[in-house]
């Protein structure tokens, strides 16, 4: 399952972050914006966790406050892998192109 690309698509980054451990959605806003300078702002963040739960790409966690973590699930990992991959290649011919080898 593919999910849109782009340097700033909302699923992918989360994803990321969610790829070293569990998060709030302040914390995932945090990380986001301190890796690679993208501001989620809440409408899209919150749309993109809702969106990514249906898919079963993370699930949220139990709570003891009002904040909700969420973790990503095996799929999401998969999905992750293969975004990264086909990312991979997409630099690869673009730093040839532009002769960065």
């Amino acid at each position: 399952m593919a999910i849109q690309r782009g340097s700033g698509d909302p699923a992918l980054l989360i994803l990321v972050s969610l790829s070293d451990g569990p998060k709030h959605g302040y914390a995932i806003t945090r990380d986001v914006e301190e890796q690679v300078g993208v501001r989620l702002g809440p409408g899209t963040l919150y749309g993109a966790l809702s969106k990514l739960v249906e898919r079963g790409l993370i699930a949220p966690l139990p709570s003891d406050d009002r904040r909700r973590p969420y973790e990503i699930t095996a799929a999401g990992r998969a999905v992750l892998a293969d975004e990264l991959a086909s990312w991979s290649k997409v630099v690869g011919v673009g730093r040839a192109r532009l002769g960065w080898t």
